[in-house]
């Protein structure tokens, strides 16, 4: 059997809030080292949490949060000075007009952008911090699909 090979910095980060070599992190202890290593206030971590706990268990895998590092890693106090920048309203998530603004720089058409938005947006009908770091995400791998 192939073992997937983590990256040192996610393996080193995570390796921090485990006990017992256990790979895995409760929600409140995952949430804890977003606040800690990530600098997101309480709400923004659960949020972050909710997105990347990927089945739902409440818990967050090694591999989750490689996805989660993957997304948002070293960039994440960028990420979240231009979701401030785009919650004009200060409501904490952005609504449909505040993520098309956002999305201008990448230059899509209007059904690219309807797209992109409506494969991030939450039941609310709204983009969370975590949908954002999602739709980030999906937009920088399409960007460079793009490019070539």
């Amino acid at each position: 059997m192939t073992q997937r090979k983590l990256p040192k910095e996610v393996q080193e980060i995570f390796d921090r809030y485990i006990q017992n070599n256990v790979r895995r992190l409760k929600k409140d202890e995952a949430v804890a080292m977003m606040m800690k290593e990530f600098s997101f206030s309480e709400e923004q971590a659960t949020s972050m949490f909710e997105t990347f706990d990927k089945d739902r268990n409440g818990i967050m895998s090694i591999w989750e949060f490689q996805q989660f590092y993957t997304c948002v890693g070293k960039s994440a106090s960028d990420m979240v000075e231009k979701f401030k920048e785009l919650d004009k309203d200060g409501s904490g998530k952005l609504d449909v007009a505040e993520a098309a603004e956002g999305m201008k720089q990448h230059n899509l058409g209007e059904k690219e952008t309807e797209f992109f938005i409506n494969s991030s947006i939450g039941d609310d009908g709204m983009i969370d911090i975590g949908q954002f770091a999602s739709l980030l995400f999906k937009l920088k791998v399409y960007d460079e699909k793009k490019k070539k």
